[in-house]
């Protein structure tokens, strides 16, 4: 009877971690522009929602925060990063760059703009995993900027140890049935790709934590 009960004791002694365990809820935060923000779009049909969608079928228990915001750039990132490290951040999705580019701000001010995101998330996230989305530039002429910039994103990614979306709009962009009628922002459709070009590389990080 005795060893009846010493291991009904050390079973429950077990459950209560276990149950803590389950319920911890992690946390991504998708820091990004237009194409994070699901621009013309409710934010539920941008990716970071299916995103949302796809880690809760995959029985991952995160919450997904979408911190983007159409027309950002990463001076702007910069600015609005404090308020969101007020809170725990295991995944960081960083998506910014393009608009900067397209305002010809040089390559290596923006690749020293994210590198300072990172720091930061890491200084009060050390264990954060860093998931960068590379853009690339239209290709009106193959220049030297537009080689720097389609390659600074893997040059910051190896750098930060960090996972890497090669391209964002691969499979979308130039595709009208896949854009808005600018021709820049992906619609519904579109989104629903760059949901799986991210979930390729967040699913085996997102399994790891």
């Amino acid at each position: 009877m005795k060893y009846a009960i010493a291991a009904f004791l050390a079973i429950w002694s077990i459950i209560p971690a276990q149950l803590a365990s389950a319920a911890e809820t992690k946390s991504i935060l998708v820091f990004g522009d237009s194409l994070s923000d699901g621009f013309m779009l409710q934010r539920s049909e941008a990716y970071p929602a299916l995103l949302a969608q796809k880690l809760d079928a995959a029985g991952l228990n995160f919450q997904v925060t979408n911190a983007s915001a159409a027309g950002g750039t990463t001076q702007g990132g910069l600015e609005r990063l404090p308020a969101h490290l007020k809170h725990r951040i295991d995944i960081l999705v960083l998506e910014l760059g393009i608009n900067d580019a397209f305002r010809g701000l040089p390559v290596d001010q923006i690749e020293n703009n994210l590198q300072r995101i990172i720091d930061k998330v890491k200084a009060r996230n050390p264990n954060v995993r860093v998931l960068i989305a590379g853009m690339q530039l239209p290709n009106y002429a193959a220049d030297d900027y537009v080689s720097a910039f389609g390659k600074m994103f893997a040059e910051l990614a190896a750098k930060n140890g960090a996972a890497l979306v090669p391209y964002l709009l691969e499979g979308v962009a130039g595709d009208p049935l896949l854009n808005l009628a600018d021709g820049i922002h992906p619609n519904a459709a579109g989104q629903k790709i760059l949901a799986e070009n991210v979930w390729r590389v967040l699913k085996p990080i997102a399994r790891e934590l």
